[in-house]
């Protein structure tokens, strides 16, 4: 038991959870319950929910409670995020999702193992905070969120990392949009492999 969340998963630190339309990468435009997960020490400065890095601020919830409430929707998608949400063991979580027919999607940095079984894997690394070994072989998508110049050298180190089907994407951290997506861009029209992810949701407004 870590912080009283039991090691099976069966209670989680949610910190909230809404249905919602997916708004980046691969999944953009689906309509998807997100579950967002407290507890995160990877510390991206540029985090748009710094909210969530303490897990002691948000109530452990029933794994089950949490499937009761994604099933009320029409949508059987969802998403895993965080904070980093695989700092804990989602395989039970998964398991009772996957029992009432919900697809299982994640948004990781990779920083720790996986755990849980996905139908959808997005990777997104970030420097401050290495993926763990052997992560990458899971990824169906990789995204790169661009904050510098130095991001493209890096994001082809990580490309390099993933499996040949693995989808690739560019996006640009929301502040910086103005000053990295034309660079993005140009880079993509050289570079045909990678693709442009928006965060298309703050363009609609939405969750």
């Amino acid at each position: 038991m870590k912080n009283n969340i039991p090691e099976d998963g069966s209670m989680l630190p949610l910190m909230e959870e809404f249905y919602t339309i997916q708004g980046e990468g691969f999944n953009t435009g689906k309509a998807a319950y997100f579950i967002r997960l407290g507890g995160c020490d990877v510390g991206c400065h540029w985090c748009d929910v710094k909210e969530s890095w303490d897990a002691e601020l948000h109530p452990l919830t029933s794994a089950d409670k949490i499937v009761e409430n994604a099933e009320k929707y029409p949508g059987k998608a969802v998403v895993i995020t965080g904070g980093e949400p695989l700092l804990y063991n989602l395989d039970y979580l998964t398991a009772k999702l996957k029992e009432k027919g919900i697809l299982t999607f994640i948004e990781t940095s990779g920083a720790y193992p996986i755990s849980g079984s996905w139908d959808w894997v997005c990777l997104s690394p970030k420097k401050f905070k290495s993926p763990s070994p052997n992560i990458a072989q899971h990824a169906d998508e990789l995204k790169i969120i661009v904050f510098n110049k130095s991001d493209f050298e890096w994001a082809e180190a990580h490309a390099r990392t993933v499996g040949d089907k693995c989808k690739l994407y560019l996006q640009p951290e929301w502040s910086k949009s103005q000053d990295m997506l034309p660079l993005i861009i140009e880079y993509v029209k050289e570079n045909p492999k990678w693709e442009i992810s928006l965060q298309t949701h703050k363009y609609l407004n939405i969750p």
